[in-house]
């Protein structure tokens, strides 16, 4: 079976072809409009899909080496994201497999992500057997999930605030940094002493039986305060400390909760997905961690730790594989929040 997936919940247009559960193309084109706003506006964002979407899907058939006639399934991101955005890839999927007489999966791009820790380039789509820990962690989203071997899933945690790739890019911004400041903050941090300076790890150091939310309004409100206290002079000279610190910060918070409900569940393994997974402090904290506790870590390869198509297409391929998806829903609507499909 070809799938062709589509996703464009947010600033970046992407398309691919899954071909008997491997990928075969995986096209992303970025937005680069939104750096002069320092985020992401959503009339624009919504734009440049409508402008890019036509030559990203033709360039994932002509990369995956077929034509719109070899296609045997759409599937496309249904939500959560920005609506317009998710409206623009929706729309052209559902146009498309109407008119091709195929197939549409819709697929929570959430859920997608979920999943993506999984993807093997050229190889099949293939998660662990048993429950798994899901820690997804991007720009707009920090969810914690315990996720069935029939990958039902149920949340046990999510941000209270703002998200952890938020965090990254506002603390950045302080910091002078142009958007999107996340990488930036990674690159700057391996230059960088991290006990240069504490700051907060909410809702930290606890019982976690009953909370695994997130919160890092705090942290934010507390890099600002720390650079108003000091000179420009000052900040500019300790920058990548300053930058060590805040991503210490961060990524303390997201592994001791992620392992913590491992432990708590009692599940052999966990994944981590979304934007901030490309992180690399997090990378490496994480392994450490999960080695030392002798759990299992699945994180995807960098072009599917973003928003990607693969990870759409990947995800409608194991539920049609399992019975488990939604066909030729033409009139499913889109949907701005996250909430379970």
């Amino acid at each position: 079976m070809n799938i062709l997936g589509i996703e464009t919940s947010c600033d970046e247009t992407s398309a691919a072809v899954l071909k008997d559960g491997a990928v075969a193309s995986n096209v992303i084109s970025s937005q680069l409009v939104h750096r002069e706003y320092g985020g992401v506006v959503p009339e624009l964002a919504s734009r440049e899909h409508e402008r890019l979407i036509v030559t990203v899907v033709d360039a994932a058939l002509r990369d995956a080496g077929i034509d719109k006639s070899g296609i045997d399934c759409v599937a496309a991101t249904v939500g959560p994201g920005l609506i317009g955005a998710v409206m623009v890839g929706l729309c052209f999927a559902q146009g498309l497999a109407w008119s091709l007489r195929k197939p549409l999966v819709p697929v929570n791009h959430i859920e997608a992500h979920i999943f993506s820790g999984f993807i093997s380039e050229g190889e099949e789509y293939d998660p662990p057997e048993g429950d798994f820990i899901s820690l997804t962690v991007s720009g707009g989203h920090t969810l914690l999930c315990l996720v069935r071997e029939n990958l039902d899933y149920e949340v046990i945690g999510r941000t209270i605030d703002d998200a952890a790739g938020e965090a990254f890019d506002k603390t950045g911004k302080m910091l002078g940094l142009d958007y999107p400041a996340g990488p930036q903050i990674d690159r700057l941090a391996a230059e960088g002493d991290p006990s240069f300076h504490r700051f907060p790890r909410a809702l930290c150091g606890r019982n976690y039986r009953d909370n695994f939310d997130f919160s890092f309004s705090g942290l934010k409100t507390s890099v600002l305060r720390f650079i108003e206290r000091h000179d420009t002079e000052f900040v500019e000279s300790r920058r990548p400390d300053i930058a060590a610190s805040i991503q210490e910060a961060i990524v303390d918070v997201l592994v001791e909760k992620t392992v913590a409900a491992a432990l708590e569940y009692k599940t052999g393994s966990v994944s981590v997905a979304g934007g901030v997974s490309a992180n690399s402090g997090l990378r490496r904290q994480m392994a450490e961690a999960c080695a030392k506790r002798n759990l299992g870590l699945h994180i995807p390869k960098a072009v599917y730790s973003t928003d990607n198509a693969a990870m759409i297409a990947s995800l409608a391929g194991l539920k049609l594989s399992r019975g488990l998806a939604g066909t030729n829903s033409y009139d499913v609507a889109p949907f701005a929040g996250f909430h379970r499909s």
